[in-house]
């Protein structure tokens, strides 16, 4: 563990729904919903005010309405998310040029050395949401470890608008009682997997062999060893590439769009598949579509968590299907279903952060 290292991971709280509240003050206070229209439409985000009935990002927005018949939903405007967020990471690039976004509304800062010569991370993570708040009218909660991992973990601790310090002489302390849920990238499927070996908490998983986990999971279980102690060696890596994986079919005859959902379904599975190789995690869902005059058209979502089964990822392909205003009578020789945004398991996100592929 880099015990030296002082990372911050700064979280922008409810990002896609805060900044629609600030700016309709009609919304402040009502549970907005942020979604397209439509049977297929999904969640891109929800208040805190829409979380307290349940609703979470890539639910289905008819299951969202079914939970808050009063929920107010509007269309999303990655436009100006994305303004937004240059904002943000203006802010962070006072601070330290080692930046890594990990979605349009995180990022880990290594603050290690500061450009200010300012030495406590814990007074430069309140000055970084200082300034967040002054120049945005938004919030941002931080976490500030030694490593990437726990400052993660750390963020979430007191949201929304608040901060929370793991220092390296208590990070047993603080790891050992967490639901292993808690651990970034143990989504249900992994939780449900390390419940059936007795597997509750941290403190549970540290009790393992290395060879255990590696024979029942692979590299990955050798990750969530190295997690349960705290260990987490991965820099900060402000030009990190983004990586994509897809999946494409060209028809024998081009077909119309309502045609399109079964070709779309089996190319969610193979690309799922794929990404079941890999010990990344992608986070932008992507439909590519080539029309039978051979024009390329893309849609894409980024949800504020990533999918974690192939049926999430399916209903959102599907529902990008909606979002393709052409003709009806245009018809298509070619689908694709992709996934971008693709970051190490336990840091999962999204496409790059300040520059998304919502189009």
């Amino acid at each position: 563990m880099s015990a030296q290292r002082k990372i911050i991971h700064v979280d922008m709280d409810a990002f896609y729904a805060s900044v629609e509240q600030r700016d309709d003050p009609s919304l402040r206070g009502r549970p907005v919903v942020v979604a397209w229209k439509g049977a297929r439409s999904v969640v891109c985000a929800a208040s805190y005010e829409a979380r307290v009935f349940g609703i979470r990002s890539a639910m289905p927005a008819l299951r969202a309405e079914r939970l808050c018949p009063d929920a107010v939903f509007v269309p999303p405007d990655f436009v100006r998310y994305k303004a937004v967020s240059r904002q943000v990471r203006e802010i962070f690039l006072r601070h330290t040029d080692l930046v890594e976004p990990l979605s349009l509304d995180e990022a880990y800062l290594d603050v290690t050395v500061h450009k200010g010569g300012m030495t406590v991370a814990t007074e430069i993570a309140q000055q970084i949401r200082a300034q967040i708040r002054e120049e945005t009218q938004l919030t941002a909660s931080a976490g500030i470890a030694p490593n990437k991992f726990l400052a993660k973990i750390a963020s979430d601790w007191r949201k929304p608008d608040g901060q929370f310090v793991v220092p390296p002489h208590r990070i047993e302390q603080f790891l050992t009682p967490l639901p292993v849920k808690r651990v970034p990238g143990v989504g249900k499927v992994m939780e449900g997997k390390l419940a059936e070996l007795g597997i509750v908490t941290v403190g549970d998983l540290r009790a393992l062999p290395l060879e255990l986990l590696e024979a029942r999971f692979g590299s990955y279980g050798g990750s969530l060893y190295r997690r349960a102690r705290g260990i987490d060696e991965r820099p900060v890596e402000p030009d990190q590439q983004v990586q994509s994986i897809s999946s494409e079919d060209t028809f024998a005859e081009d077909l119309p769009l309502e045609a399109l959902e079964p070709a779309i379904v089996e190319l969610a599975g193979k690309t799922w598949q794929a990404t079941r190789k890999t010990e990344r995690v992608g986070h932008t869902v992507v439909l590519k579509l080539k029309t039978s005059q051979f024009r390329i058209i893309t849609r894409s979502f980024t949800p504020e968590s990533p999918p974690e089964t192939l049926e999430e990822l399916r209903d959102i392909a599907l529902a990008l299907r909606a979002r393709v205003d052409l003709p009806a009578e245009t018809r298509y020789r070619l689908v694709g279903v992709g996934l971008g945004g693709f970051r190490e398991r336990e840091g999962v996100t999204q496409l790059g952060l300040f520059d998304p592929l919502n189009g």
